[in-house]
């Protein structure tokens, strides 16, 4: 299963003989896809097999609703060689894409001739002629690794001749070979001018894998939308695809470049299109293993083997210059197993000898290959010698063939004869005689028969002392450097005849352990100490004694046990922010042996659990300012040592901090009062309190003069004002304020000048608000309370006065303060309504102002209801206004009538002005009652007055004259009326059926 693309199974690589089926199969997940994914199949990079079904390809899909997945299966039908080589099967959804490789290997019977013929038939279509044989078989220089970063594949292959395409794709690691050559030819057709584009993209673009690279183009609308297409489908938008619009210019940027990124890609503007094509060179291929020489009998079997640094890489093999084919009696036989590279020659003869050649497009390997052709018989062998100081030593060897000359070597170089060292050929016997033997005789001697694959070979031993033989590989010779919790095995070679007795010892103390975590093993020609999971304790002087009868060697090895850091301990917090703080912290302890490198900080909020590293580049200081925090919230740090070793543990988490800032200076700092002896400040809060809150203020005050600064209050205060008492009448003071939360302190707040103790007079003057200016009118039982600022000092007398009286303060009451006084009645009552009148005095200076209080209540009912006329549907009321008018105006009436039957009240007006009225539409043959209240700001009045008797509506025939007659016609508001206002001239009019009235001005 596929953990991060679509695929849940990917095909798998495949293989087939010839004339044989097979089948593909790739399963796709569909629970989370919406619709059914697009799939494709592509041989090569480019061919699309969608166009090939039928007889020889299928393609076949299917959904399992049950386990919601997608299967896709390409089956190939008769296979034949030509179907070999790579394929590819890409998925697509509306938003994500995968693509997975695959190989088909077919297997047949064809001898070189017939593949040859294959290889012509597949390439002449693109080479456009014959196939150049000579330039497969020409003789080739020695291979030189070069650069070939700034080489442009493409304009190399535009201007080579077909015959050298193949030579092309090998040296730049082409793979797709035909489709890069369909590429070439579309890329070669030239493109009508362009209205769009102001500049298109190159016909074709190179980046090497994993390295990124930017396609750009110039529109002409700047203000264009484009679409970037891969292979006729759109990129999305994601972490390897970024899009960019810089003026007139659009650039697609790819990182990393893949594989899967060589491809043919597109710039759509409206209807016009900017094709390109990118290639992906892979990086070169080379040679990890080389080859190695090799002397065979005429008909054994040679294989040279070499390793490559990519699996089923193409490698060239090469005879003295001479490219090696599958010829028809398949005496050459290639082979790949993996990275493994094989040259094979089943029987070999004398002319295969020569020099082989191994290439790849990153590297060379050469190797000689002797094929002799009888073979030589050794009836003896030198044989190994040990020989004391001064003695002689002869090694002789005799062999079948006594034309048979040969060189002596010592040590690999040919011994050169002098007077002590002499060399003899007398018949089939060799000899080498060397007279007065030194140390520096001993060594490995050689004899080769000139003309065969022989090494007779012998050593040399010097009688000597024993001797302590040490290499540390380009270290120091005495010390050795092992990582903790790695093994220590250090073997060290001795030599010396007879053998020698090793001992052991560490600080005077023999080491005779032959099993353990620090043991020693012995061997015959060395020995081995061994530490298994080396530890700090190991570290020290470890000597190693050698004796035997000829003497004593000694040798002293320094073990020193390198590990990580310990951790440091835990940070400390400083110099807290907003959004920053400053960590540091102390080096560990123990740096391991190693010189620390750096650290590694990280923090975490504090009921987390997830820690989030804050550098990526080791922090060479002691400290780090830390920021980009939220202000509020509590965090933990944390930090690594790293040296050459690895990185430490963590240390202990630093004591949990937040974030918070000192508040702003408190705003609007003043004076508000001085006396004799005390000062009223007032202040208004910071603008910017922040996470930390407010825990209060702290004020202060400094002499005239002084630069000592003395707390005016004890603590803190959490109000705005301070009244600051005790002082000293006449002392010019400064005050400041700072604001205090969990951060620290504010700025200080300061009053520019000095402020003198000293009390001030000040002229009484009473301010009275604006709604006071007029009368206050209150309901009954509604509740006063009327507060009048005013100032004056020292504190004036305040004299409340109703209606020239004295204010009885048991009826109302009175509270006064510094800067206001306070009239408060709980319940209304008509009789606190007067004109009120405040004085404020202040020796002889006094200020006063009057106050007019109206308290209103319902008004009674009207009064003398009587009714005066009833005449067809109508009858005419008249009224007098009510005794008891509520102490307010009287707004107008409400009438009402009752049927006698139901005696059901309805409102016939409501806001009647008029004393009188008549009341219409009433039924014939009922009788009505009618009532009337009275209103005013109150509401209506709590009774009503109610006609005695009924009006009764008598049943009339058609013939009743009509009467008209006018009330109250008051031409002096018609006269007074002014322009554009509406002016109404009551009358009525008796009669119980239709009837018309005509208006008329100046008798017209």
């Amino acid at each position: 299963v596929d953990p991060i693309g679509l695929f849940l199974i990917r095909p798998q690589d495949g293989e087939v003989t010839v004339g044989g089926n097979i089948t593909f199969t790739a399963k796709v997940a569909g629970e989370s896809l919406l619709k059914k994914p697009s799939v494709k199949w592509f041989k090569g990079k480019w061919m699309d097999l969608g166009s090939k079904v039928g007889q020889h390809l299928q393609l076949h899909d299917s959904y399992d609703r049950n386990n919601k997945v997608y299967t896709f299966e390409m089956e190939i039908i008769e296979a034949n060689m030509t179907f070999a080589g790579g394929y590819r099967c890409e998925v697509s959804t509306k938003d994500k894409f995968d693509s997975s490789n695959f190989n088909l290997t077919v297997n047949g019977k064809m001898n070189s001739c017939h593949l040859l013929c294959s290889c012509l038939l597949f390439f002449s279509p693109l080479y456009g002629g014959e196939f150049n044989f000579s330039s497969l078989l020409k003789k080739r220089g020695e291979a030189k690794c070069e650069s070939q970063s700034d080489v442009d594949v493409w304009e190399i292959l535009r201007k080579a001749p077909p015959s050298e395409y193949e030579k092309i794709a090998f040296q730049y690691g082409i793979t797709d070979l035909r489709g890069m050559l369909k590429r070439l030819k579309r890329i070669k057709k030239e493109e009508k001018k362009s209205t769009a584009f102001l500049k298109k993209l190159d016909p074709a673009y190179q980046v090497d894998k994993g390295q990124k690279i930017k396609l750009m183009v110039e529109v002409a609308n700047p203000d264009a939308d484009v679409k970037w297409l891969k292979n006729g489908q759109e990129i999305q938008v994601s972490g390897r695809y970024i899009f960019e619009a810089v003026g007139n210019k659009r650039i697609l940027t790819i990182n990393h470049c893949s594989l899967a990124d060589d491809a043919a890609y597109e710039c759509v503007v409206g209807e016009e299109k900017s094709f390109t094509e990118l290639f992906v060179k892979e990086p070169p291929i080379l040679i990890t293993h080389p080859l190695e020489d090799q002397m065979v009998m005429v008909g054994e079997r040679v294989e040279f083997e070499c390793e490559v640094s990519e699996e089923g890489a193409t490698v060239k093999w090469e005879k003295d210059g001479i490219e090696l084919t599958r010829e028809e009696t398949f005496k050459y036989r290639f082979k790949k197993d993996g990275k493994k590279q094989y040259l094979i020659i089943n029987e070999s003869t004398k002319e295969d000898s020569g020099h082989y050649t191994v290439k790849t497009n990153g590297g060379v390997s050469v190797a000689e290959l002797i094929v002799q052709e009888k073979k030589l018989e050794v009836y003896q062998s030198i044989a190994d010698l040990t020989v004391k100081a001064r003695d002689q030593a002869v090694f002789k060897c005799e062999v079948s063939d006594e034309n048979v000359k040969g060189i002596w070597l010592k040590n690999g170089k040919e011994v050169v004869p002098d007077e002590r060292i002499k060399i003899s050929h007398i018949g089939r016997i060799h000899k080498l005689t060397i007279e007065d033997v030194t140390p520096d005789d001993e060594a490995d001697y050689s004899f080769i028969p000139q003309g065969f694959a022989y090494n007779l070979s012998a050593k040399l031993q010097f009688l000597e002392p024993p001797k302590i033989h040490l290499d540390c590989l380009g270290q120091s010779p005495d010390t050795i450097v092992v990582v903790a919790g790695n093994k220590l095995r250090l073997d060290v070679p001795i030599s010396g005849d007879p053998t020698p007795t090793v001992i052991w010892q560490k600080v005077n103390k023999l080491l005779f352990e032959s099993e353990g975590r620090v043991r020693v093993e012995m061997h015959e020609d060395h020995c081995v100490f061994i530490i298994e999971g080396a530890e700090k304790e190991d570290e020290g002087v470890y000597r190693v004694i050698v004796k035997n009868p000829v003497g004593e060697d000694k040798a002293d090895i320094t073990v020193k046990v390198i590990d990580v850091p310990d951790p440091p301990e835990a940070p400390k917090i400083s110099n807290i922010g907003e959004d920053y703080c400053t960590v540091q912290w102390q080096p560990p302890k123990y740096d391991g042996g190693q010189p620390v490198l750096g650290y590694i900080l990280e923090r975490k909020k504090k009921k987390s659990y997830r820690w989030m590293r804050l550098n990526f580049d080791l922090l060479k200081e002691l400290t780090y300012e830390a920021k980009r925090m939220i202000e509020g919230v509590v965090y933990e740090m944390r930090i690594y040592a790293v040296n050459s070793i690895g990185m430490s543990r963590p240390s202990p988490a630093s004591q949990p901090f937040m974030p918070i800032a000192p508040p702003s200076e408190p705003t609007h700092f003043t004076v508000e009062d001085v006396s004799d002896n005390t000062v009223t400040l007032k202040w208004r809060p910071p603008e910017r309190i922040g996470a930390g809150g407010l825990d209060g203020y702290i004020v202060e005050y400094c002499k005239d003069g002084s630069t000592e600064w003395i707390p005016a209050l004890p603590g803190l205060t959490e109000r705005t004002s301070a009244l600051i008492k005790d002082l000293v009448t006449g002392d010019k003071l400064h005050f400041r304020i700072k604001a205090i939360n969990l951060a620290g302190e504010s700025g200080a707040a300061i009053i520019k000048e000095p402020v003198t103790v000293q009390e001030i007079l000040q002229r009484p003057k009473i301010w009275l608000p604006r709604h006071l200016r007029q009368t206050l009118v209150k309901k009954v039982g509604e509740t006063i309370n009327i507060v009048i600022p005013f100032q004056g000092k020292p504190r004036p007398k305040i004299i409340w006065m109703k209606d020239g009286q004295t204010l009885d303060s048991k009826d109302v009451g009175i509270r006064n303060s510094n800067t206001d006084t306070i009239l408060f009645i709980r319940k209304a009552e008509l009789h606190h309504s007067g004109a009120y009148e405040i004085t404020l005095q202040i020796e002889n200076m006094t200020d006063k102002v009057a106050i007019t209080i109206q308290i209103i209540d319902k008004p009674g009912p009207p009064q003398n209801i009587k009714l005066v006329d009833v005449w067809g549907f109508n009858a005419a009321l008249e009224w007098t206004p009510p005794q008891d008018d509520g102490n307010a105006q009287i707004l107008g009436y409400t009438v009402q009538k009752a049927d006698k039957k139901a005696m059901e009240w309805y409102t016939v007006f409501d806001h009647y002005r008029r004393t009188n009225c008549v009341v219409s539409d009433l039924i014939m043959g009922n009788e009505y009652f009618f009532r009337v209240f009275s209103e005013n700001l109150c509401g209506l009045s709590e009774t009503a007055a109610t006609t005695k008797n009924p009006a009764y509506i008598q049943k009339t025939d058609l013939s009743n004259s009509l009467k008209v007659f006018l009330h109250r016609i008051e031409f002096s508001i018609l006269l007074s009326a002014k322009s554009g206002c509406v002016h109404s001239t009551p009358c009525g009019v008796r009669n119980q059926y239709p009837h018309w009235i005509t208006m008329m001005m100046n008798s017209d």
